[in-house]
């Protein structure tokens, strides 16, 4: 489109320069011949009054050389012969005898082209029935001087003007361009899976038009596929507690064939959750949100986790999730970290084991407690690590990686430690500067408590 407008511009340019320039340099050539004819005339002139006082070729020689063109031998003068005179003749004439025999006949002024110029033939009578003619010599020289220089400067101008309209083209065509070349270049990358990229509404009005509607969609593709994620998550979590519930009462099953098929199969169909949850975090879209309120998503959770803790006699305390509290975190992904924190427990601790779930708000961070009064977690580094939980059968590491991921989005960490409780406690630091956050001294040394291992 660029080149296409400086394609454009070029042509009518060039058209409308030759239109005014190639006519104007016309003119000025016959400006510049009519003034070296009109000068001509001037010298013819001068040698009028001398005619009209004497025909004495001594004189009138006299005469000739007084003006400028006489000086540069350029003017030539005839005086028919009379009965009482001889024929006078001065200077050499350019003009055949029949153009002056014309001239003195026709009793008008002429202008002839002759070898190297023009013949100005000016008659003039000098007595009775008697026509002196008067030759003035105009060289081709005289005739186009300024002529070259005039047309040179025409040619610059209308150069100039053709330079000047194509910068000008090129600097409106790149205004027009350029909005549309972001917009092609944002569709390639929204094509590669940049879901974040969005195009200025710049530009002429379609292009504006056509960036807004590249929002529109842009953001419906990201809803949708957030909507998508968050339903697979959703349906996950809500798997989670039948499926708790379900390994729980295997293991009253006791020994036996059929109690082997169905404890293989609580634990095929774990394994089976733990892989939606995986392709949920693999095509994980960034959270385009302010983020959620932590607390309101935590008073979700734990009453919905509260009625398994009923049945299994667990004492249950929340503290700190009365009041909002803002974190830089999608809903989904927060919902996602805390059932894996509170999976952990019930999986990993005995029935009637208390826990704790506590948020803390400093200035830089948020920080959520899940702690409980179980065995503790024999190594924690291997903890946090993917894929190194040592929960058993069905386990897959992946719980606490969630967890980890959540927090350093933000900048923030995840430790496991020793809690008040006696047991293990799960720290989600999340930062709401976009700073990592600092490591509290002495707590690797809670790090090392002994016990269990989580997922």
């Amino acid at each position: 489109m660029r080149w296409s407008l400086i394609r454009v511009a070029l042509a009518v340019t060039a058209m409308v320069v030759i239109a005014f320039a190639v006519p104007l340099g016309l003119v000025v050539r016959e400006l510049a011949r009519d003034r070296a004819l009109t000068n001509a005339e001037r010298q013819a002139a001068a040698i009028a009054p001398a005619l009209a006082i004497t025909t004495d070729r001594g004189q009138l020689e006299g005469a000739v050389a007084t003006t400028q063109a006489g000086a540069l031998r350029r003017i030539a003068l005839r005086i028919p012969a009379t009965p009482g005179s001889a024929e006078v003749r001065i200077g050499q004439p350019h003009a055949s005898a029949a153009a002056l025999a014309a001239a003195s006949a026709d009793g008008e002024a002429a202008t002839v082209r002759v070898a190297g110029g023009y013949a100005l033939l000016r008659p003039t009578a000098v007595g009775a029935g008697t026509i002196a003619v008067v030759e003035v010599f105009v060289p081709d020289g005289d005739v186009t001087r300024g002529v070259a220089t005039a047309w040179l400067v025409l040619a610059g101008v209308g150069l100039g003007l053709i330079v000047g309209s194509v910068a000008v083209a090129d600097r409106l065509g790149s205004r027009m361009v350029r909005p549309a070349v972001r917009l092609a270049g944002a569709a390639h990358r929204l094509g590669e899976g940049d879901l974040g990229v969005r195009v200025p509404e710049a530009g002429p009005d379609e292009l504006r038009s056509a960036a807004a509607a590249f929002n529109a969609m842009a953001d419906q593709v990201v809803q949708l596929l957030a909507a998508e994620r968050e339903l697979a998550a959703d349906l996950s979590h809500r798997l989670r507690t039948p499926l708790t519930v379900l390994r729980l009462n295997t293991a009253s099953l006791g020994e036996g064939p059929a109690a082997d098929q169905t404890r293989a199969a609580v634990a095929q169909l774990e394994r089976e959750v733990d892989q939606i949850i995986r392709a949920a975090r693999e095509q994980r879209v960034p959270a385009t949100a302010a983020g959620c309120d932590a607390a309101e998503v935590i008073r979700e959770r734990m009453a919905f986790w509260s009625a398994l803790a009923e049945d299994e006699s667990r004492e249950v305390r929340t503290a700190g999730a009365d009041r909002p509290v803002r974190v830089p975190v999608a809903r989904g992904d927060l919902v996602a970290a805390l059932d894996a924190m509170l999976g952990n427990v019930f999986r990993h601790t005995p029935e009637g084991t208390a826990f704790a779930v506590d948020v803390h708000r400093a200035d830089d961070a948020v920080i959520v407690l899940v702690s409980d009064a179980g065995p503790g977690v024999a190594d924690p580094a291997a903890a946090v690590r993917r894929g190194h939980g040592d929960g058993g059968q069905g386990s897959t590491g992946l719980g606490l990686d969630i967890v980890r991921r959540v927090a350093e989005s933000t900048g923030g960490d995840m430790r496991v430690g020793r809690s008040v409780l006696g047991g293990a406690e799960i720290r989600l630091w999340l930062a709401l500067g976009g700073a990592p956050a600092p490591v509290a001294a002495g707590h690797k040394r809670r790090g090392r408590a002994a016990g269990r291992g989580h997922l």
